[in-house]
């Protein structure tokens, strides 16, 4: 897309020096009027005198009307009866030709923390997630002429707000329409989780770097449209929505419940028979398949059961 936006180019003006001449100018306009009052009083040719003063000081109030002031990271988005004539983004105190109409803007960067909302995901499932992002605005020409800027910042009277703080606002109205759009584009394209472990694929919890940058791609596809840059975009909520919250836990229990059974039954078998062997080795007891195998048994149960083991003791039989 063309970019439009370009400095003002129309004449610039010291607004100290201005208004060091403007005070002059008012001051001095004053004077002869009150000048030419004094001399019609004495039946003198008063009239040129007066008028010439009420020339200087409608002259003066006209000046008034030209002076602007910016602060760092601010811009005046400056039209001539209509027409685009650039943008001034200088910090400082200035006068320019009170004929051209002014539009300030911030450039400063600004905060959006959307609230989560609900997605489905890749396989179907209902997630909340929301983001934070950082953003500013970097093209003024789009900003006010390429959307509808002007008429999202109505205020609650019904009145079209001019200001700063209703075109920024307006603004922040359409990026956060935008990030909706854009979150939920994102969320759709993966999963929660990888619920099986086995697919590999990435998820929305996993793949938090390489989600986050698609998500600022998104963003910035969509906002470059209004002049707006990007700083940062992250997901900073993600869960499943109350409807399947509790069945998902349930599930991930399970799952864990099944991972660690199988690290213990994994660990008991390879005690079990280095038991077995080293008895078997050091000749300490010479064994049957039968007393193997309720070996085996009953070592398996003291070492997978959840609850401590009751040993009892076997004293065998005394022969007198």
């Amino acid at each position: 897309m063309e970019n439009k936006e370009r400095n003002f180019a129309g004449s610039v003006y010291n607004g100290f020096l201005m208004l060091f001449a403007n005070l002059v100018l008012t001051l001095g306009g004053i004077a002869l009027f009150i000048w030419g009052c004094v001399l019609l009083d004495e039946n003198a040719n008063g009239g040129w005198v007066m008028a010439l003063g009420a020339l200087a000081v409608v002259v003066s109030i006209f000046v008034w009307c030209g002076f602007m002031m910016l602060e760092p990271n601010e811009a005046r988005v400056a039209t001539w009866f209509g027409k685009y004539a650039g943008t001034f983004s200088q910090a400082g105190y200035f006068w320019i030709n009170p004929f051209y109409g002014t539009k300030k803007l911030s450039l400063r960067a600004r905060n959006l923390d959307a609230e989560p909302i609900k997605v489905n995901d890749k396989v179907g499932n209902p997630v909340m997630i929301g983001l934070v992002l950082v953003w500013k605005l970097k093209d003024t020409y789009k900003a006010l002429f390429e959307v509808d800027t002007q008429t999202m910042a109505t205020t609650a009277q019904g009145q079209v707000g001019t200001d700063v703080k209703s075109i920024m606002n307006a603004l922040e109205k359409f990026v956060r329409v935008q990030s909706d759009a854009a979150l939920r584009q994102v969320a759709g394209r993966y999963a929660y989780d990888d619920e099986d472990n086995k697919s590999g694929e990435l998820t929305l919890r996993s793949g938090s770097d390489e989600i986050n940058q698609l998500l600022e791609q998104k963003l910035d596809e969509r906002l470059a449209l209004a002049g707006i840059e990007v700083v940062e975009a992250r997901i900073n909520y993600l869960a499943y929505a109350p409807e399947i919250a509790a069945v998902m836990l349930r599930r991930q229990q399970a799952s864990a419940i099944i991972t660690a059974r199988e690290k213990i039954v994994e660990g008991a078998v390879s005690m079990v028979k280095m038991a077995l062997d080293k008895l078997s080795n050091e000749e300490i007891v010479e064994l049957d398949d039968d007393k193997k195998a309720a070996m085996v048994s009953n070592l398996l149960v003291v070492l997978c059961g959840d609850d401590s083991a009751q040993p009892v003791v076997n004293t065998g039989t005394l022969n007198h």
